[in-house]
C-alpha cells in the first residue's frame, strides 16, 4: 500500500499551514487591541517558523532534483 500523499502535497500543505499560522500570530499581536483568546503567541510563531523552514527545505530539495537531472 502506497502512502496517499506525495512530496508535492507535503510541500503545499506546509506552505498553507505556515501562512495560516503566521497570519494568526500577527492578528493576535497587541497592536490590534485586546483579544479574548488565550494563546501563547511566542509558541505559535515558533511553530510557524519551523513549518516555514520545512517548506523551504522541500523547495530546496526540489530545486536540487531539477538541477541534478539536467
Amino acid at each position: 500500500m502506497q502512502f496517499p500523499l506525495g512530496f508535492w502535497d507535503l510541500s503545499l500543505w506546509t506552505a498553507i499551514v505556515t501562512i495560516i499560522l503566521l497570519v494568526t500570530s500577527e492578528l493576535l499581536s497587541p497592536y490590534y487591541g485586546r483579544t479574548g483568546i488565550i494563546i501563547n503567541r511566542h509558541r505559535l510563531r515558533i511553530a510557524a517558523m519551523i513549518l516555514a523552514f520545512i517548506f523551504l527545505g522541500t523547495v530546496a530539495y526540489r530545486i536540487y532534483e531539477i538541477i541534478t537531472k539536467a
